[in-house]
């Protein structure tokens, strides 16, 4: 009995200075388990008088049962203050300024291509699209050129096969619209997509780019209307004070062709390094639709005429926000792109 006495008063004390749970878990298999000292006490019951083994069994279990309730108390208060600790080392002061979310904003690129939609939108004008592995017979052919004509050289475009290629111009688009259309009258579209060139790439000139082209079809459609077109877009994307020129040029889809420049927004058409001092810079090609483009849609040239243009959505971009490499656009670098963040 006095050996009993000492291993309870030794286990509530061990218990009590327990200051963990892995060492809370070694006592439990210390004082309860098969090997522990109260059950090497319980071993020598058998030497015991047969009278005294009852009193003696239930000593042993009553021991048992304080050390068993010690524990499960002593686990409690440990459970209790780990978890204060914890709420301690992970409590929000709520009273701090929050972080704000790093969010994107939309490319450049995508700014620029929204801001020309919108503007035709605002005209009457769809947004057309189509694929980017097009046909020989929509990107060359129905556009009036021919088999033999140097456009078509593979130094200038990625065949896939003597049938397909990647579309070199977005006026692949304009030539199925223009045959969707047929006969019905006028057609209004702009047609935006990626296009792509066997180019070196550089500062001004890349294998992929991004085109927008425009479309007019009806009656009685002049150059004049044409000139008045571009003039407003010029405006609205430059600035007010833009004014347009137009230069001859050659297109084999358009006759007449031209060149179109837009006043330099830098020197209001002084003369300046960005213009290279002619007060000029060039943004677009255009002229009026080619009687064969008609033809071969099912229009008739002789009842109805049309205008058509195209500008480098890049081109567009980097003369409105001053960027001197086209390559900004396509590596990634988050200190470029975070500068347009004021178009969230």
């Amino acid at each position: 009995m006095e050996k009993l006495e000492m291993i309870q008063q030794e286990g509530l004390s061990k218990i009590h200075a327990c200051a963990n749970a892995s060492e809370l878990q070694q006592l439990r298999v210390l004082y309860l388990g098969k090997k522990g000292p109260v059950q090497e006490v319980m071993k020598t019951m058998k030497d015991l008088p047969a009278e005294e083994r009852p009193a003696f069994g239930q000593q042993v279990n009553a021991v048992k049962s304080l050390l068993a309730e010690a524990i499960e108390k002593k686990r409690a208060e440990l459970e209790q203050k780990e978890m204060l600790e914890k709420m301690e080392e992970e409590k929000i002061d709520i009273t701090l300024s929050g972080y704000r979310p790093s969010l994107g904003t939309l490319h450049p690129l995508t700014v620029v291509q929204q801001e020309i939609e919108d503007l035709f939108i605002g005209l009457g004008y769809t947004i057309a699209e189509g694929p980017e592995v097009e046909l020989d017979l929509y990107n060359f052919e129905r556009a009036n050129i021919p088999q033999d004509h140097p456009a078509r050289d593979m130094q200038d475009t990625f065949y896939i096969n003597a049938e397909e290629l990647l579309r070199t111009h977005t006026t692949a688009i304009q030539t199925r619209q223009l045959e969707a259309y047929a006969p019905k009258l006028p057609v209004k579209v702009i047609c935006p997509g990626k296009v792509y060139r066997r180019d070196d790439d550089d500062a001004t000139h890349s294998h992929q780019f991004t085109q927008i082209e425009g479309l007019v079809v009806g009656e009685h459609i002049t150059m004049s209307d044409l000139k008045g077109t571009l003039e407003f877009m010029a405006k609205k994307m430059f600035g007010e004070a833009r004014e347009i020129r137009f230069r001859p040029s050659y297109f084999q889809f358009t006759e007449p062709s031209v060149e179109v420049d837009v006043s330099c927004h830098i020197c209001n058409g002084k003369g300046c390094s960005v213009c290279k001092g002619t007060g000029w810079i060039e943004i677009l090609g255009s002229g009026m639709v080619h009687p064969n483009v008609l033809k071969m849609a099912g229009y008739d040239p002789e009842k109805c005429s049309g205008f058509a243009f195209g500008v480098g959505i890049e081109r567009v971009a980097m003369l409105k926000y001053g960027i001197d490499d086209i390559r900004h656009f396509y590596t990634n670098d988050i200190r470029f792109l975070k500068t347009f963040t004021r178009f969230e």
